[in-house]
């Protein structure tokens, strides 16, 4: 008896059917340890029904996911999330807690996909807009080229008043060159607010974006 499997059932060595199953490491009838519980539950998920339904039930036990590490957690959600739909769900709920949306938008990532999100739907609400009310469009148009006539006007406006002030004045070569940059600059929106007006082109290529941004 020696030689016998001790026996977690009832604390003694002695053969038994499971013992001996124990001893040649094939699966037990009726499991004792962790890793044999374990085991045994394995084999009764294996068809996907029953797997989401076990996972359902324990998933609702508070107990049970405290045993969990973050990590796994974190894992065990990304995976439940990867359907569009649960996603958007399951993060507009999370973002209504405060503590949770604050620390999210720590993340310089987060925010910025955010700020794209909310610009994009803002987009999408807009032509929907104009889609059902064409006059939106007609204010829109009228509201922008006011403003574009206001900014030639501001600009012409603030240079008369101050090229006669600068009368007297004398200015270092880097000061020269600095305004002859940026009148370069100028010339060089107008040149294309021209050309906009009169072939419909309203795009910038990159070299035009990096002369407005002071790069050339």
């Amino acid at each position: 008896m020696e030689d016998a499997p001790f026996n977690p059932r009832t604390g003694a060595r002695q053969w038994t059917p499971d013992g001996a199953k124990r001893v040649v490491g094939q699966r037990v009838d009726r499991p004792v340890t962790v890793d044999e519980k374990v085991q045994a539950v394995a084999d009764l998920t294996r068809d996907d029904e029953v797997a989401a339904q076990v996972a359902t039930d324990l998933l609702k036990r508070p107990t049970v996911t405290e045993h969990v590490a973050p990590a796994e957690r974190v894992r065990v959600v990304t995976e439940l999330t990867r359907d569009d739909t649960v996603a958007q769900e399951v993060t507009t709920s999370l973002l209504r807690r405060p503590a949770v949306a604050r620390t999210a938008m720590r993340d310089d990532t987060t925010r910025m996909l955010v700020k794209r999100a909310q610009f994009d739907n803002s987009n999408e609400t807009s032509e929907r807009i104009r889609e059902r009310t064409p006059a939106v469009r007609a204010i829109e148009h009228t509201i922008e080229y006011l403003d574009l006539v206001g900014s030639c006007h501001g600009f012409v406006t603030a240079l008369g008043r101050l090229v006669p002030q600068m009368r007297g004045q004398e200015f270092t070569e880097d000061e020269r060159e600095t305004v002859r940059r940026q009148i370069g600059r100028v010339r060089a929106a107008a040149d294309w607010l021209e050309g906009a007006l009169y072939n419909g082109e309203f795009t910038l290529d990159e070299q035009l974006v990096q002369l407005l941004k002071g790069e050339e």
